[in-house]
């Protein structure tokens, strides 16, 4: 996705949560994306399945580097031939702009040209 530019969150305002309407909708723009749990632990959650381990450990390995420059961390649980992401904003409290955009850069890492 070539419209996806780096965003230094941290330079931006105190970031909110987003509305439930909100997320709902652009949610619906994200293939796979779900919603999990409620109140302060809601979050947004995918699986991505690998044919093997190694694939599963490079696509953590890009995660963790789209994690670094965005200064934004998701939770990940490894396994052989899958991962699931979960992202949602600790400091605000639920699901944000910055969890929505890391979405799209992970989804980005395994487009096809």
């Amino acid at each position: 996705m070539s419209m996806l530019k780096k965003k230094d969150w941290s330079a931006q305002p105190a970031r909110r949560a987003l509305r439930p309407t909100d997320i709902v909708t652009r949610l619906a723009q994200l293939s796979g994306w779900t919603l999990r749990g409620d109140g302060e632990g809601v979050a947004i959650e995918k699986t991505y399945r690998f044919a093997n381990y190694h694939e599963t450990m490079a696509f953590v390995n890009a995660v963790a580097f789209i994690a670094h420059v965005q200064n934004h961390h998701p939770e990940l649980l490894v396994r052989y031939d899958h991962c699931v992401v979960a992202l949602n904003t600790h400091d605000a409290r639920g699901i944000s702009e910055t969890d929505l955009d890391c979405a799209a850069r992970i989804d980005a890492l395994l487009d096809s040209p």
